[in-house]
C-alpha cells in the first residue's frame, strides 16, 4: 500500500482555490492527485505519468473525485513542451520525488535489494537502459563515479571492483545476487549501520532514470510555467535532489551578490520569486510511515511587484 508523504503540508502549501490549474508532475498511484482534485471543483488537473501500471491504479482514485483532469502519459521531463501545447499556466505545481510503495515492493520491477527480482529499476518500462546494462557493462571507473556522486556511497571504488571481478565468471541477473556483492565488498561494521546495498540501489535506479538531469530540466521549466501568485512544491527523499532544488530555488530568489548595494535594482534582475518554507515529516507520520523519514518538501511563489517593494525597502533604509 503506497502512502502518500507530506500529503496535507503539500495540499496547504499548494495554496488552492476552487478554479486552481494544478500540475502533478509525478502523479504514480494517485495519492496527491486526488486529494488536489477534491479542492479543485471548478478548476483542473493535469498530471504526468511515465508508468503505464501506475497510472492504471491512480485512475480509480481520480475517477472518485470528479472528471476534471488529464493524465499525460510521458516523464516530467517534457512538461514545458505538453502544457505549452496546451497553452497551460499553472497555479500549482507538485512533484513528489519518491519511488511509489508499489514499485518498490512489486519484487519484479527490480528496484528493491530485500525481494528477488531480475536487475531492472526502470521507472518507465519502455525504455531501453537498466540496471542489468548498468552493472554489467559500464566499466569500472564509470560504476566507481555513480556510486559515489548517485549514492554517496563512501565505498564506491570497493564495490565496484567486487561487480567487476564478479562478472570476470558469470553476469549478474538478480537483485539479491548484486546486493550480496556489495555487502562482501564493505567491511562488517558498515553492515551494521542499515543494508549496504542501499546506497548503490539508489545511484544505479538514479543512473537508469536519468533523474537529477531530468529533475533539474523539469524544475527550472515549471518555474516558467507558474502563474504570479502560484506555487510549486517539491517533496524529495534523498540529499541530492533536496540540494538541487535548493540551489534552483535560491538561485531564482535572490538578488545577484554583485547588485545588492544599489539603490535601485534593475528590474531585469529583481526575482521574481520567493522562497515560502522547508518541511519536514511530523514524528507522527514518521511513526505511521518509516519510508517518510528522509522526506523533505520546498516551496517557492511567483510573485508579483517583488522588485518594487524590495526597492522602496531598501531606499528607505
Amino acid at each position: 500500500m503506497h502512502i502518500s508523504v507530506l500529503l496535507e503540508e503539500a495540499i496547504r502549501y499548494l495554496n488552492l482555490r476552487k478554479d486552481s490549474i494544478v500540475v502533478d508532475a509525478t502523479l504514480g498511484y494517485g495519492g496527491h492527485s486526488s486529494h488536489i482534485l477534491s479542492k479543485i471543483p471548478e478548476g483542473y488537473l493535469y498530471a504526468f505519468e511515465q508508468d503505464k501500471e501506475a497510472i492504471k491504479h491512480a485512475l480509480d482514485k481520480l475517477k472518485a473525485c470528479g472528471d476534471n483532469y488529464e493524465i499525460i502519459n510521458t516523464n516530467f521531463v517534457n512538461i514545458q513542451k505538453e502544457l505549452d501545447k496546451r497553452n497551460v499556466q499553472a497555479d500549482g505545481i507538485l512533484f513528489d520525488l519518491g519511488v511509489s510503495s508499489p514499485q518498490l515492493d512489486n519484487a519484479e520491477r527490480g528496484f528493491s535489494f530485500h525481494q528477488d527480482a531480475k536487475l531492472d529499476m526502470r521507472m518507465d518500462r519502455d525504455s531501453a537502459l537498466t540496471a542489468y546494462e548498468v552493472v554489467n557493462t559500464y566499466a569500472y571507473e564509470d560504476l566507481k563515479r555513480i556510486l559515489y556522486k548517485y549514492g554517496e556511497e563512501k565505498y564506491a571504488s570497493s564495490i565496484a571492483k567486487a561487480i567487476i571481478q564478479y562478472r570476470l565468471t558469470k553476469k549478474i541477473d538478480s537483485t539479491l545476487e548484486l546486493a550480496e556483492i556489495i555487502k562482501n565488498s564493505v567491511p562488517e561494521k558498515y553492515r551494521k549501520k542499515g543494508h549496504p546495498a542501499r546506497k548503490s540501489f539508489q545511484a544505479i535506479r538514479i543512473e537508469v532514470n536519468h533523474e537529477l538531469e531530468v529533475f533539474e530540466k523539469a524544475l527550472k521549466d515549471s518555474l516558467e510555467l507558474l502563474k504570479p501568485g502560484g506555487r510549486i512544491c517539491v517533496i524529495t527523499f534523498h540529499s541530492l535532489e533536496d540540494r538541487l532544488c535548493k540551489k534552483i530555488f535560491n538561485e531564482v530568489s535572490s538578488i545577484p551578490h554583485e547588485l545588492r548595494k544599489l539603490p535601485v535594482i534593475p528590474e531585469a534582475y529583481r526575482p521574481k520569486f520567493k522562497v515560502i518554507a522547508s518541511i519536514t515529516p511530523s514524528k507522527e507520520e514518521i511513526k505511521n510511515n518509516p519510508r517518510s523519514r528522509s522526506a523533505r518538501m520546498r516551496v517557492i511563489e511567483r510573485i508579483d511587484n517583488y522588485g518594487k517593494k524590495e526597492n522602496e525597502k531598501i531606499k528607505n533604509n
